[in-house]
């Protein structure tokens, strides 16, 4: 339910910039950099989630406050009086229990789902994430048409609560954390890295994700503004495009655990990792009649789409089995301090360089940097896994 309103603000934050208070490229690319900026500090924070009992309730905790922060928006709009400010403030909280949420969701997901599952867990709740992106954007687009983008972000907002009373529904047994009368939480943030450090599969599953998602996001916060202001796409036409490329990815959801199982989880993640970031280059030879733009745009979505859950599914999954109990929320922190927090940098040098250098070019270096991120892979032991289940749990 919050993946579905993700993907309507995803669209709808940066044509408020664009549209409404007619932001530059650089300043859209800020907006993008301030929601994952709160990253930086996820390292902390894991180990601090590490110490504490009850992830659910922090989950919960984490949707409210998102919740209240996009419908501070709509209310802004009412009074005319929504700036440029309030949509940083706006991406800063969101950004920042969004870290609390998803260092809370590691171990969550580890006491709710058994061990023998995860491979397929995954694929499923990547499966709703899939099908989140496959209608957000398009209702996003209508949306924001019909109720303009302030209005768009209101729904955002109500399925963040309705995630919330969803969560707090879910049953299930969280031990008490071993940590709570242990080490600081410095102590344990840095145990965290060291762990990470250390590990031959999540040091190059960490290289492999910052180097992506550095490149990916040097071009995310563009794609919208190129393809409205360079492929002259409408809001519904460039949500109808986002919805029919999300389908990629809802199909590589589904056909992940298959496709692991037929050439192994560690060719699949290879696979994901070539073609999750290659196809926005697609968009920059997009021309012709404005259906056959959005065909491009759609057709890239698309791909990349499907290169990114068959290499999240399969690398979430291997995490998953090799990372102890008691770091599953330290190892996360660290994660999203490097790779997630490297963001908020791609977002601004892709703001400079499409500033600078013009939009085609930042979208050809961030496809072809993305694609470089499998380097870090190839002399792993991450190619030759065969299988989740073949993977050992080392000690703390």
């Amino acid at each position: 339910m919050s993946q579905l309103g993700d993907r309507i603000s995803e669209l709808a934050l940066p044509l408020i910039a664009a549209g409404a208070l007619d932001a530059s490229a650089v300043q859209v690319a800020a907006l993008t950099a301030l929601a994952w900026a709160p990253n930086l500090l996820a390292v902390l924070l894991g180990a601090w989630v590490d110490g504490r009992p009850g992830k659910r309730r922090l989950m919960v905790l984490a949707d409210v406050v998102r919740a209240l922060a996009l419908a501070s928006l709509p209310v802004a709009a009412l009074c005319d009086a929504v700036t440029l400010g309030q949509l940083y403030a706006v991406a800063l909280v969101t950004g920042a229990a969004g870290v609390l949420f998803n260092n809370a969701y590691a171990p969550f997901f580890a006491h709710l789902v058994p061990r023998a599952s995860y491979l397929e867990a995954n694929s499923r709740l990547s499966t709703t994430r899939s099908a989140a992106q496959l209608a957000g954007p398009a209702l996003g687009g209508v949306l924001v048409q019909v109720l303009t983008a302030p209005g768009a972000v209101l729904v955002d907002a109500l399925s963040f609560l309705g995630s919330a009373l969803l969560i707090g529904r879910i049953d299930v047994h969280e031990p008490e954390p071993s940590s709570a009368a242990g080490p600081s939480v410095l102590a344990r943030a840095g145990h965290g890295l060291r762990f990470v450090a250390g590990h031959p599969y999540l040091r190059a599953a960490l290289g492999c994700c910052t180097t992506v998602n550095f490149f990916t996001f040097l071009g995310y916060g563009l794609t919208v503004l190129f393809a409205s202001r360079e492929l002259g796409l409408s809001a519904g036409g460039i949500g109808l495009a986002f919805g029919v490329g999300a389908s990629g990815a809802l199909l590589g959801a589904v056909l992940a655990p298959a496709l692991s199982r037929r050439i192994g989880v560690g060719r699949t993640i290879v696979l994901g990792a070539v073609l999750f970031p290659a196809p926005v280059a697609l968009l920059t030879v997009a021309d012709g009649p404005p259906w056959a733009r959005a065909g491009v745009l759609a057709a890239a979505e698309f791909l990349s789409g499907l290169g990114v859950m068959l290499f999240d599914v399969n690398l979430n999954s291997v995490q998953a089995a090799v990372i102890p109990e008691a770091l599953r929320s330290r190892v996360s922190g660290a994660f999203a301090t490097v790779n997630y927090g490297v963001r908020p940098l791609g977002a601004l040098a892709g703001g400079l360089l499409g500033s600078t250098a013009g939009l085609r070019a930042a979208l050809l270096t961030a496809a072809a940097g993305g694609v470089l991120s499998v380097l870090w892979l190839l002399p792993s032991p991450i190619p030759r896994v065969r299988a989740v289940a073949d993977l050992d749990v080392p000690a703390c």
